[in-house]
Protein backbone atom coordinates (compact mmCIF):
# COMPACT_ATOMS: atom_id res chain seq x y z
CA UNK A 1 0.00 0.00 0.00
CA UNK A 2 1.47 3.28 -0.77
CA UNK A 3 1.84 5.50 2.29
CA UNK A 4 -0.47 7.54 3.80
CA UNK A 5 -0.12 11.14 4.44
CA UNK A 6 -0.50 10.63 8.00
CA UNK A 7 2.82 8.44 7.05
CA UNK A 8 4.43 11.43 4.81
CA UNK A 9 3.64 14.23 7.79
CA UNK A 10 5.08 11.90 10.84
CA UNK A 11 8.04 11.22 8.10
CA UNK A 12 8.59 15.15 8.20
CA UNK A 13 7.90 15.53 11.41
CA UNK A 14 10.98 13.19 12.39
CA UNK A 15 13.53 14.78 9.69
CA UNK A 16 12.69 17.91 11.34
CA UNK A 17 13.84 16.43 14.38
CA UNK A 18 16.97 14.87 13.00
CA UNK A 19 18.08 18.13 11.33
CA UNK A 20 17.15 20.22 14.72
CA UNK A 21 19.02 17.65 16.70
CA UNK A 22 22.30 16.97 14.64
CA UNK A 23 22.30 20.03 11.68
CA UNK A 24 24.75 22.37 13.76
CA UNK A 25 24.90 26.52 13.41
CA UNK A 26 28.32 25.94 11.73
CA UNK A 27 27.13 23.64 9.24
CA UNK A 28 24.58 25.41 8.57
CA UNK A 29 26.76 28.63 8.18
CA UNK A 30 28.95 26.14 5.74
CA UNK A 31 25.97 25.87 3.59
CA UNK A 32 25.29 29.29 2.97
CA UNK A 33 28.93 29.65 2.22
CA UNK A 34 29.27 27.48 -0.43
CA UNK A 35 28.64 29.54 -3.66
CA UNK A 36 29.32 26.49 -5.83
CA UNK A 37 27.38 23.29 -7.54
CA UNK A 38 28.04 21.93 -3.37
CA UNK A 39 30.05 22.43 -0.20
CA UNK A 40 33.75 21.62 0.12
CA UNK A 41 34.89 18.87 0.97
CA UNK A 42 35.30 19.39 4.87
CA UNK A 43 31.98 20.30 5.30
CA UNK A 44 30.10 18.43 3.13
CA UNK A 45 31.86 15.11 4.60
CA UNK A 46 31.39 15.88 7.84
CA UNK A 47 27.92 16.51 6.82
CA UNK A 48 27.68 12.96 5.55
CA UNK A 49 29.20 11.28 8.17
CA UNK A 50 26.55 12.63 10.33
CA UNK A 51 24.04 11.39 8.21
CA UNK A 52 25.60 8.05 7.82
CA UNK A 53 25.67 7.60 11.34
CA UNK A 54 21.82 7.65 11.25
CA UNK A 55 21.34 5.62 8.33
CA UNK A 56 20.38 7.85 5.57
CA UNK A 57 23.49 8.76 3.63
CA UNK A 58 22.79 6.62 0.68
CA UNK A 59 18.34 6.53 1.05
CA UNK A 60 18.34 6.01 -2.41
CA UNK A 61 20.33 2.88 -2.41
CA UNK A 62 18.74 -0.35 -2.07
CA UNK A 63 17.94 -1.68 1.49
CA UNK A 64 20.62 -4.45 0.87
CA UNK A 65 22.83 -2.06 0.51
CA UNK A 66 22.44 0.45 2.97
CA UNK A 67 19.32 2.35 1.41
CA UNK A 68 16.23 3.20 3.45
CA UNK A 69 13.37 1.98 1.38
CA UNK A 70 11.56 5.22 1.58
CA UNK A 71 8.59 5.96 -0.75
CA UNK A 72 9.07 8.54 -3.57
CA UNK A 73 7.56 10.94 -1.51
CA UNK A 74 9.61 10.43 1.38
CA UNK A 75 12.24 11.06 -1.01
CA UNK A 76 11.16 14.28 -1.74
CA UNK A 77 10.36 15.05 1.76
CA UNK A 78 13.75 14.28 3.05
CA UNK A 79 15.69 16.68 0.17
CA UNK A 80 13.07 19.91 0.56
CA UNK A 81 13.99 19.75 4.62
CA UNK A 82 17.24 19.57 3.71
CA UNK A 83 17.08 22.44 1.59
CA UNK A 84 15.21 24.54 3.67
CA UNK A 85 17.36 23.85 6.59
CA UNK A 86 20.21 24.85 5.04
CA UNK A 87 22.12 21.51 5.13
CA UNK A 88 25.56 21.74 3.17
CA UNK A 89 25.02 20.56 -0.22
CA UNK A 90 26.70 17.41 -0.62
CA UNK A 91 29.00 16.18 -3.77
CA UNK A 92 27.24 13.41 -5.64
CA UNK A 93 30.07 11.90 -7.69
CA UNK A 94 29.83 8.70 -4.97
CA UNK A 95 26.46 8.24 -3.73
CA UNK A 96 24.48 9.01 -7.09
CA UNK A 97 27.18 8.99 -9.93
CA UNK A 98 29.13 5.74 -9.50
CA UNK A 99 27.14 4.07 -7.21
CA UNK A 100 24.15 3.69 -9.49
CA UNK A 101 26.26 2.06 -11.85
CA UNK A 102 28.46 -0.08 -9.46
CA UNK A 103 24.82 -1.91 -8.27
CA UNK A 104 24.02 -1.85 -11.97
CA UNK A 105 27.05 -3.67 -13.73
CA UNK A 106 29.40 -4.38 -11.62
CA UNK A 107 30.23 -7.97 -10.08
CA UNK A 108 29.46 -9.08 -6.58
CA UNK A 109 33.26 -8.58 -5.34
CA UNK A 110 33.18 -4.34 -7.32
CA UNK A 111 30.17 -3.61 -5.72
CA UNK A 112 31.20 -5.13 -2.16
CA UNK A 113 34.98 -3.16 -2.86
CA UNK A 114 33.44 0.49 -3.14
CA UNK A 115 29.63 0.34 -1.67
CA UNK A 116 30.29 0.25 1.74
CA UNK A 117 33.09 2.74 1.52
CA UNK A 118 31.13 5.26 -0.11
CA UNK A 119 27.90 4.67 2.20
CA UNK A 120 30.10 5.52 4.96
CA UNK A 121 32.01 8.36 3.56
CA UNK A 122 35.43 6.52 3.32
CA UNK A 123 36.30 7.17 -0.30
CA UNK A 124 35.77 10.13 -1.69
CA UNK A 125 34.97 9.87 -5.70
CA UNK A 126 35.80 12.51 -8.64
CA UNK A 127 34.77 11.63 -12.05
CA UNK A 128 36.55 11.69 -15.37
CA UNK A 129 34.49 12.14 -18.41
CA UNK A 130 35.28 15.54 -20.03
CA UNK A 131 38.90 16.20 -21.81
CA UNK A 132 40.18 19.62 -23.33
CA UNK A 133 39.08 18.25 -26.39
CA UNK A 134 36.25 16.39 -25.51
CA UNK A 135 33.15 17.56 -23.50
CA UNK A 136 29.30 17.89 -24.75
CA UNK A 137 31.22 15.78 -27.85
CA UNK A 138 32.18 12.85 -25.09
CA UNK A 139 32.62 10.27 -27.28
CA UNK A 140 35.29 11.63 -28.45
CA UNK A 141 37.82 11.11 -25.50
CA UNK A 142 40.88 10.58 -26.37
CA UNK A 143 42.53 9.38 -22.60
CA UNK A 144 43.62 6.04 -23.65
CA UNK A 145 44.33 2.89 -21.67
CA UNK A 146 46.06 0.34 -22.79
CA UNK A 147 45.73 -3.33 -21.79
CA UNK A 148 48.74 -5.61 -21.06
CA UNK A 149 50.51 -8.45 -18.89
CA UNK A 150 51.76 -7.05 -15.93
CA UNK A 151 54.01 -8.34 -12.79
CA UNK A 152 50.35 -8.65 -10.91
CA UNK A 153 48.43 -9.83 -13.96
CA UNK A 154 46.96 -7.98 -16.74
CA UNK A 155 46.74 -4.04 -16.13
CA UNK A 156 45.76 -1.22 -18.34
CA UNK A 157 48.06 2.14 -18.70
CA UNK A 158 46.53 5.14 -18.68
CA UNK A 159 48.35 8.43 -20.97
CA UNK A 160 46.03 11.40 -21.40
CA UNK A 161 44.27 13.92 -19.62
CA UNK A 162 40.70 15.14 -18.09
CA UNK A 163 39.36 18.65 -17.17
CA UNK A 164 36.82 20.36 -15.48
CA UNK A 165 37.36 17.47 -12.60
CA UNK A 166 35.55 18.39 -9.90
CA UNK A 167 37.20 17.83 -6.09
CA UNK A 168 40.01 15.92 -8.01
CA UNK A 169 42.01 17.97 -5.01
CA UNK A 170 40.38 16.31 -2.39
CA UNK A 171 38.91 12.87 -4.06
CA UNK A 172 41.10 9.56 -3.34
CA UNK A 173 39.08 7.35 -6.06
CA UNK A 174 37.99 8.26 -9.56
CA UNK A 175 35.63 6.41 -12.54
CA UNK A 176 37.10 6.93 -15.64
CA UNK A 177 36.10 6.64 -18.71
CA UNK A 178 38.91 5.93 -21.29
CA UNK A 179 39.76 5.30 -25.53
CA UNK A 180 40.96 1.27 -25.05
CA UNK A 181 40.56 0.60 -29.32
CA UNK A 182 40.14 3.34 -32.04
CA UNK A 183 39.12 0.85 -34.88
CA UNK A 184 35.59 1.18 -34.91
CA UNK A 185 33.09 3.69 -33.84
CA UNK A 186 33.87 6.29 -30.94
CA UNK A 187 31.19 4.82 -28.75
CA UNK A 188 32.67 1.69 -29.40
CA UNK A 189 36.08 1.67 -28.23
CA UNK A 190 34.98 3.08 -24.34
CA UNK A 191 36.11 1.33 -21.67
CA UNK A 192 35.20 2.60 -17.85
CA UNK A 193 37.35 2.17 -15.38
CA UNK A 194 37.46 2.81 -11.23
CA UNK A 195 40.72 3.44 -9.59
CA UNK A 196 42.65 4.84 -6.84
CA UNK A 197 43.54 8.73 -7.70
CA UNK A 198 46.48 8.23 -5.27
CA UNK A 199 48.71 6.03 -8.29
CA UNK A 200 52.24 7.37 -9.70
CA UNK A 201 51.88 8.94 -12.54
CA UNK A 202 49.18 10.97 -11.41
CA UNK A 203 49.07 15.12 -10.94
CA UNK A 204 46.37 17.55 -10.11
CA UNK A 205 46.36 20.78 -11.45
CA UNK A 206 43.95 23.24 -9.85
CA UNK A 207 41.44 25.22 -11.89
CA UNK A 208 39.92 28.66 -10.33
CA UNK A 209 37.01 29.33 -11.85
CA UNK A 210 35.95 33.23 -12.14
CA UNK A 211 34.51 33.50 -8.46
CA UNK A 212 37.92 32.87 -7.48
CA UNK A 213 36.76 29.22 -6.01
CA UNK A 214 39.05 26.09 -6.08
CA UNK A 215 36.45 23.50 -7.50
CA UNK A 216 37.81 22.58 -10.32
CA UNK A 217 40.89 20.85 -11.71
CA UNK A 218 42.77 19.29 -14.50
CA UNK A 219 43.98 15.45 -14.15
CA UNK A 220 47.28 14.12 -15.97
CA UNK A 221 47.99 10.43 -16.55
CA UNK A 222 51.16 9.58 -17.02
CA UNK A 223 51.81 5.63 -17.78
CA UNK A 224 49.88 5.10 -15.03
CA UNK A 225 48.82 1.21 -14.23
CA UNK A 226 45.70 -0.20 -12.27
CA UNK A 227 44.50 -3.74 -12.00
CA UNK A 228 42.32 -5.52 -14.56
CA UNK A 229 39.93 -5.42 -11.73
CA UNK A 230 39.33 -1.99 -12.19
CA UNK A 231 36.91 -2.42 -15.43
CA UNK A 232 33.49 -1.85 -15.00
CA UNK A 233 31.51 -3.90 -17.02
CA UNK A 234 32.95 -5.19 -20.66
CA UNK A 235 36.21 -4.11 -22.36
CA UNK A 236 35.55 -1.23 -24.99
CA UNK A 237 31.21 -1.02 -24.00
CA UNK A 238 31.86 1.89 -21.35
CA UNK A 239 30.20 4.03 -23.76
CA UNK A 240 26.94 2.20 -22.48
CA UNK A 241 27.19 2.67 -18.73
CA UNK A 242 28.54 6.24 -19.67
CA UNK A 243 24.87 7.17 -20.86
CA UNK A 244 23.60 5.22 -17.38
CA UNK A 245 24.74 7.66 -15.52
CA UNK A 246 24.35 11.18 -17.32
CA UNK A 247 20.74 9.99 -16.10
CA UNK A 248 21.68 10.03 -12.74
CA UNK A 249 23.67 13.35 -12.88
CA UNK A 250 21.04 15.15 -14.68
CA UNK A 251 18.01 13.71 -12.65
CA UNK A 252 16.50 14.66 -9.61
CA UNK A 253 14.71 17.46 -8.18
CA UNK A 254 15.25 21.18 -8.43
CA UNK A 255 12.73 22.71 -6.30
CA UNK A 256 14.25 22.52 -3.07
CA UNK A 257 17.03 24.00 -3.93
CA UNK A 258 15.61 26.96 -5.55
CA UNK A 259 12.69 27.62 -3.12
CA UNK A 260 15.76 27.93 -0.32
CA UNK A 261 17.66 30.17 -2.53
CA UNK A 262 14.76 32.49 -3.04
CA UNK A 263 13.50 32.83 0.56
CA UNK A 264 17.49 34.21 0.98
CA UNK A 265 16.47 37.02 -1.82
CA UNK A 266 13.29 37.81 0.40
CA UNK A 267 15.74 38.12 3.00
CA UNK A 268 18.63 39.73 1.58
CA UNK A 269 15.96 42.13 -0.43
CA UNK A 270 14.46 43.24 3.24
CA UNK A 271 17.59 43.83 4.57
CA UNK A 272 18.77 45.75 1.68
CA UNK A 273 15.50 48.14 1.22
CA UNK A 274 15.19 48.47 5.10
CA UNK A 275 15.83 52.28 5.07
CA UNK A 276 13.32 52.76 1.94
CA UNK A 277 9.59 52.96 1.88
CA UNK A 278 7.66 49.88 0.68
CA UNK A 279 6.36 51.95 -2.87
CA UNK A 280 10.14 52.68 -3.58
CA UNK A 281 10.52 51.79 -7.26
CA UNK A 282 13.55 49.36 -7.22
CA UNK A 283 12.11 47.84 -4.36
CA UNK A 284 8.64 47.28 -6.25
CA UNK A 285 10.49 45.72 -9.15
CA UNK A 286 12.34 43.23 -7.53
CA UNK A 287 9.12 42.24 -5.85
CA UNK A 288 8.02 41.49 -9.29
CA UNK A 289 11.20 39.22 -10.30
CA UNK A 290 11.05 37.54 -7.14
CA UNK A 291 7.05 36.74 -8.02
CA UNK A 292 8.09 35.59 -11.31
CA UNK A 293 10.59 33.51 -9.82
CA UNK A 294 8.23 31.87 -7.30
CA UNK A 295 5.87 31.37 -10.05
CA UNK A 296 8.32 29.74 -12.26
CA UNK A 297 9.47 27.62 -9.60
CA UNK A 298 6.04 26.82 -8.86
CA UNK A 299 5.38 25.67 -12.22
CA UNK A 300 8.80 23.15 -11.99
CA UNK A 301 7.52 21.73 -8.67
CA UNK A 302 4.22 20.56 -10.62
CA UNK A 303 6.13 19.20 -13.38
CA UNK A 304 8.60 17.33 -10.68
CA UNK A 305 5.61 16.09 -8.80
CA UNK A 306 3.76 14.58 -11.84
CA UNK A 307 7.42 12.92 -13.25
CA UNK A 308 7.04 11.78 -8.72
CA UNK A 309 3.69 10.68 -9.01
CA UNK A 310 4.41 8.95 -12.52
CA UNK A 311 7.46 6.92 -11.10
CA UNK A 312 5.39 5.88 -8.11
CA UNK A 313 2.93 4.37 -10.63
CA UNK A 314 6.27 2.87 -12.31
CA UNK A 315 6.70 4.76 -15.48
CA UNK A 316 9.51 6.72 -16.02
CA UNK A 317 9.59 10.01 -19.01
CA UNK A 318 12.70 9.56 -20.88
CA UNK A 319 13.37 13.04 -21.09
CA UNK A 320 12.34 14.37 -17.34
CA UNK A 321 15.94 14.58 -16.85
CA UNK A 322 16.53 16.37 -19.55
CA UNK A 323 13.47 19.11 -18.61
CA UNK A 324 14.32 18.79 -15.16
CA UNK A 325 18.10 19.88 -15.98
CA UNK A 326 17.27 22.44 -19.01
CA UNK A 327 14.50 24.38 -16.66
CA UNK A 328 16.46 24.07 -13.37
CA UNK A 329 19.63 25.17 -14.69
CA UNK A 330 18.12 28.20 -16.22
CA UNK A 331 15.79 29.27 -13.05
CA UNK A 332 18.93 28.91 -11.01
CA UNK A 333 21.02 31.72 -12.92
CA UNK A 334 17.54 33.55 -13.10
CA UNK A 335 17.87 33.81 -9.28
CA UNK A 336 21.17 35.00 -9.32
CA UNK A 337 20.77 37.95 -11.62
CA UNK A 338 18.01 38.94 -9.15
CA UNK A 339 20.43 38.48 -6.30
CA UNK A 340 23.19 40.91 -8.33
CA UNK A 341 20.33 43.17 -8.35
CA UNK A 342 19.44 43.40 -4.60
CA UNK A 343 23.18 43.52 -3.99
CA UNK A 344 24.03 46.53 -6.23
CA UNK A 345 27.47 47.80 -5.73
CA UNK A 346 28.35 45.60 -2.73
CA UNK A 347 28.37 42.98 -5.03
CA UNK A 348 31.63 44.15 -6.32
CA UNK A 349 33.34 43.37 -3.16
CA UNK A 350 36.05 40.42 -3.49
CA UNK A 351 37.04 38.96 -0.30
CA UNK A 352 35.62 35.89 1.68
CA UNK A 353 32.73 35.51 3.06
CA UNK A 354 33.97 34.90 6.52
CA UNK A 355 35.58 38.38 6.52
CA UNK A 356 32.76 40.04 5.36
CA UNK A 357 31.45 41.42 8.94
CA UNK A 358 35.08 41.70 10.22
CA UNK A 359 36.30 43.84 7.32
CA UNK A 360 37.09 47.34 8.27
CA UNK A 361 34.27 48.43 5.54
CA UNK A 362 32.10 46.09 6.64
CA UNK A 363 29.36 45.04 3.57
CA UNK A 364 26.52 42.34 3.74
CA UNK A 365 27.64 38.95 3.39
CA UNK A 366 24.49 38.05 1.16
CA UNK A 367 25.80 40.57 -1.42
CA UNK A 368 29.23 38.74 -1.62
CA UNK A 369 27.84 35.70 -1.76
CA UNK A 370 25.23 37.18 -4.79
CA UNK A 371 28.32 37.53 -7.11
CA UNK A 372 30.04 34.29 -6.54
CA UNK A 373 26.97 32.42 -7.28
CA UNK A 374 26.15 34.06 -10.14
CA UNK A 375 29.42 33.54 -11.41
CA UNK A 376 29.48 29.88 -10.60
CA UNK A 377 26.30 29.32 -12.18
CA UNK A 378 26.99 30.73 -15.75
CA UNK A 379 28.70 26.93 -16.05
CA UNK A 380 24.92 25.86 -14.55
CA UNK A 381 23.82 25.46 -18.26
CA UNK A 382 26.78 24.07 -19.40
CA UNK A 383 27.98 21.01 -16.65
CA UNK A 384 26.16 17.72 -17.29
CA UNK A 385 25.54 18.04 -20.93
CA UNK A 386 24.82 21.46 -22.28
CA UNK A 387 21.37 22.67 -22.41
CA UNK A 388 21.24 22.58 -26.13
CA UNK A 389 22.56 19.46 -26.06
CA UNK A 390 19.34 19.04 -23.72
CA UNK A 391 17.02 20.32 -25.99
CA UNK A 392 18.04 18.25 -28.93
CA UNK A 393 17.42 15.37 -26.74
CA UNK A 394 13.71 16.59 -26.11
CA UNK A 395 13.43 17.24 -29.45
CA UNK A 396 14.19 13.85 -30.86
CA UNK A 397 11.91 12.00 -28.46
CA UNK A 398 9.41 14.07 -29.28
CA UNK A 399 9.43 13.89 -32.53
CA UNK A 400 9.75 10.61 -32.47
CA UNK A 401 6.29 9.84 -30.54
Amino acid sequence: MPPTRATDDDFRAQVRQFLAAELTDELRQAGRRAPGVFADYPDGQRWFRILAARGWSVPHWPVEWGGCGWSARQHDIFASELAAAGAPTLAPQGTRMVAPVVLAFGTPEQQQRWLPRIRSGEDYWAQGYSEPGAGSDLASLQCRAKRQAGPQGDEFVINGTKIWTTHAQWANKIFCLVRTDSSGKPQQGISFLLFDLGLPGISVRPIISLSGDHELNQVFFDDVRVPASALLGEENRGWTIAKYLLTHERGGSYTPMLRARLARLHTARAAAFADRPPDDPEYKQLGHLLADARCRIDALHALEQQVLAARIRGQDDATAPSVGKLLGTELKQFLTEIGLLIAGPYAAARLPLADCAAHALAVPEDAVFAMGAYLNDRAASIYAGTNEVQRNIIAQHLLAH
